[in-house]
């Protein structure tokens, strides 16, 4: 079974102002920037990517409740992905969230031993 890590949730006060540091200081470019809250910066190859998380929301909004206790590591998976989950359950993982068909693709989300928590994702 073959994972890559693609992405790490780094929880920032002002994700624009992080993401303009990421791109001066570091040589990142910008991959995605949602006004709602998604916010991606990266290495330029895009092979390594920092999902900018606002700690406290927006002003006026409650943090989405996806990121409460998240670590937002995201790993995909060559291997047919219905395949890799069946493989994980066999050795005892646990998911946080089944696999899932969501209307932009499949994922799901397991915890390691101590309860961190990671999202899996087919490759393509």
């Amino acid at each position: 079974m073959s994972f890559r890590p693609v992405s790490v949730a780094v929880a920032v006060a002002d994700r624009k102002k992080s993401a303009r540091w990421y791109m001066k200081t570091l040589e990142f470019r910008l991959f995605a920037d949602d006004e709602e809250h998604w916010t991606t910066v990266g290495d330029r190859s895009g092979k390594f990517l920092l999902h900018l998380c606002e700690v406290g929301g927006r002003p006026g909004k409650k943090p989405p409740r996806s990121e409460v206790g998240n670590t937002g590591i995201l790993l995909v998976t060559d291997e047919p992905f219905t395949q890799a989950c069946a493989r994980l359950r066999r050795r005892k993982v646990r998911f946080s969230m089944p696999p899932k068909k969501l209307p932009w693709g499949w994922v799901a989300r397991f915890l390691d031993p101590d309860g961190n928590e990671f999202w899996l994702q087919p490759a393509s």
